[in-house]
């Protein structure tokens, strides 16, 4: 019984917030980088989940790799939020390259 973790959900619900406020962000500035450096088609797409990847690592680093310490599984910290900053990044990949490359 001594095993069993438990966890502070207010603690718990504002490291979620931390993990999608930081790939929304990383998202954007993301998709700025692809348009300006006038990413296409599937380069920037591979170019977002290479930005996602380090953002893991990076939060699971910020984390010292004891993620069971801040979140209640490993999911949490690699895939929530991994897609959900896509359309961010489509936009401001869109937005940067029209303001770059076309005007």
């Amino acid at each position: 019984m001594d095993n069993i973790p438990t966890f502070n959900a207010e603690h718990l619900q504002s490291n979620m917030k931390t993990v999608y406020y930081s790939r929304t962000f990383l998202s954007i500035i993301g998709g700025v980088i692809a348009g300006i450096m006038g990413f296409t088609s599937l380069t920037g797409f591979i170019f977002y989940f290479l930005i996602m990847a380090i953002t893991s690592v990076g939060l699971l680093a910020k984390a010292g790799f004891t993620v069971h310490s801040y979140f209640d599984s490993w999911n949490r910290v690699l895939l929530d939020g991994f897609l959900g900053g896509l359309m961010s990044f489509v936009l401001f990949w869109t937005f940067a390259y029209d303001l770059v490359h076309i005007f």
